[in-house]
């Protein structure tokens, strides 16, 4: 598989290292057809023993997953194949974080500006997150639309951290910066700017010229989480606002207002406070 095949990734191969480059102007919103780019290119190396280490990144200084696409609510039928491909008792956004979660590679974010709603999810969902200090900022603003997160947030966060602060994530609903994110557990460390390629292209080369069978020993060997009652407590908290006139009020509101332009996406959390249900 080469980057012809994709349209919205740069993939390139070195030495047991994918990099994959998210590349999906003007804000790299989480649309069905990235959604479809990264679920087929995950499921495409799933048994490549010649690929070991997956590392995210994006093309785009400022933003590396905005959130999910907020037109999709005028698109009822777009996860259709989606849901027909996950896993039972997953929602579409639940099923795509799990498909990263449970890849047998280790996974690998490096994070050098915004990620949001189904962009955060996808932070957590990765085996390790390591994002620039001063640039990065991670923010589950669900709540600003009348919802809750749906695509994992709720059993990812509270594997990382305290209750109190996935509920002060979840409910605070503020843009949380790299050196807090990594306080709280959200990601493995804050690097200066300047170190994050050094110190994630390292990291992922060690990792990969490991001898044959650690990595999987090790991700074996790590305890299991079965989080499927969390993931059906999270779909029914969050599809049961979703089908309230507040959330399609607000969603269509912040479009409205300029989310998912790179002016609005800039300070998405003050331009969604603004709203009124």
């Amino acid at each position: 598989m080469t980057d012809t095949d994709f349209g919205r990734l740069r993939i390139s191969k070195t030495d047991g290292v994918a990099t994959i480059t998210i590349d999906n102007p003007p804000v790299n919103v989480l649309d069905v057809p990235l959604m479809r780019e990264i679920r087929r290119f995950l499921l495409s190396v799933r048994d490549d023993p010649d690929t070991r280490v997956l590392v995210f990144q994006s093309t785009d200084p400022e933003f590396f997953i905005a959130h999910v696409d907020m037109t999709l609510i005028d698109e009822p039928h777009a996860f259709d194949d989606f849901i027909r491909e996950a896993a039972e008792g997953l929602n579409p956004f639940q099923a795509f974080g799990e498909l990263l979660r449970e890849q047998p590679q280790v996974t690998i974010v490096k994070l050098a500006g915004l990620a949001r709603g189904g962009g955060a999810e996808f932070v957590a969902a990765a085996d390790m997150a390591f994002a620039a200090e001063g640039r990065a900022g991670l923010a589950q603003c669900e709540v600003l639309m009348g919802i809750t997160p749906g695509g994992g947030a709720t059993q990812y966060l509270s594997g990382r951290m305290t209750r109190g602060r996935a509920l002060e994530v979840i409910l605070g609903a503020d843009l949380i910066d790299a050196t807090t994110a990594e306080r709280y557990g959200w990601i493995n460390r804050a690097l200066p700017a300047v170190e994050l390629d050094g110190f994630v292209d390292r990291l992922a080369r060690n990792i990969a010229a490991l001898p044959e069978g650690v990595i999987a020993a090790a991700k074996k060997a790590m305890p299991p989480v079965d989080l499927r009652e969390g993931f059906r407590r999270e779909h029914d908290a969050w599809a049961g606002l979703f089908e309230r006139p507040a959330a399609e009020k607000l969603i269509r509101g912040g479009l409205k207002a300029g989310a998912q332009t790179r002016d609005g996406e800039r300070n998405l959390e003050g331009l969604l406070r603004a709203l009124k249900a």
